[in-house]
């Protein structure tokens, strides 16, 4: 079991920094500051409001809930924000909260996946907390990587 546990954290390591940041980075290449903050209507969130969110969640989640160390974030914020931040700042802040939750990861017991963290009020395991961030910058990137598509009519090449 001990060698699963490592092998779903080594994984977890991977998809974060290893696959999804270099593929936004791709993204964000290709666009301008004005492309990263536009939005389809007031009700939609820009690139640049989705980069904010998943800084905030990873540190959250992964950070703050499975590391215990401080972080800060008022969320409602990642999605009110209307400030042109730069695309250089964006990606520079999800590189440092990557760094920091990979440094959490890499020093992680596998031994300790079932224990238990409480986390937005929710009482977790370890595990589910890790499968949680991996799985929320999926789905974000995701649309970041459609959002990237319509704005360049490009394809991306984002295999792997």
């Amino acid at each position: 079991m001990n060698d699963t546990a490592k092998n779903f954290i080594d994984e977890s390591r991977e998809f974060l920094s290893g696959t999804y940041l270099p593929q936004i980075e791709r993204c964000l290449e290709q666009l301008t500051d004005e492309d990263i903050w536009r939005r389809a209507g007031e009700e939609s969130n820009s690139i640049g409001n989705l980069l904010l969110h998943l800084e905030g969640n990873v540190r959250e989640w992964i950070v703050g809930g499975v590391g215990r160390l401080p972080f800060e974030r008022v969320r409602q914020q990642e999605f009110d924000e209307r400030r042109l931040i730069s695309r250089a700042e964006l990606i520079e802040r999800l590189r440092k909260a990557l760094k920091e939750t990979d440094e959490v990861l890499a020093n992680l017991d596998p031994a300790l996946l079932n224990d238990r963290r409480q986390i937005k009020e929710r009482d977790v395991s370890i595990l589910r907390a890790i499968y949680h961030g991996v799985e929320h910058f999926s789905m974000h990137a995701g649309q970041i990587f459609m959002l990237t598509k319509m704005r360049t009519g490009k394809d991306l090449h984002l295999y792997y």
